[in-house]
Order: C-alpha cells, then sequence, then structure tokens
C-alpha cells in the first residue's frame, strides 16, 4: 500500500504540472484556466488526503508494535 500510494503522489504532481502548463496568468479565472485551476486544488486535496492517510498506517503500526 506504500508504494501504491507514493506512485498515486507521483501522478498527481504529473498532473499538477500539466495543470500548470494550461494556465493563463492574464486571465486566471477564465476559460480553460479557471479549469486548469480547479484541478489544481482537487489535486493538492487529494495529495494532502493521501499524507494523511499514509501518517495514520504509520501510527498504526507504531501502536501495533507497542502491544
Amino acid at each position: 500500500m506504500k508504494i501504491f500510494t507514493y506512485i498515486i503522489i507521483a501522478f498527481a504532481v504529473v498532473l499538477i504540472g500539466f495543470n500548470i502548463a494550461k494556465l493563463d496568468f492574464n486571465n486566471l479565472f477564465e476559460g480553460d484556466s479557471l479549469i486548469a485551476l480547479i484541478g489544481i486544488i482537487a489535486i493538492l486535496c487529494a495529495v494532502v488526503i493521501l499524507l494523511i492517510f499514509r501518517l495514520s498506517k504509520s501510527i498504526d503500526e507504531k501502536l501495533k508494535k507497542q502491544q
């Protein structure tokens, strides 16, 4: 599961780069630029959720070792 989450995070970073390439900084809130901005925010939320999941799994493993 650890490798899978890291692969998903790496894929998310690639998608963020793709969406940054679609941004038009002169008209950030219009057309494709807005869609790319929403995509970047959504991907960042997904990465945060995956990092929280990894942290909870490591805490769970440490608690199981103590018992």
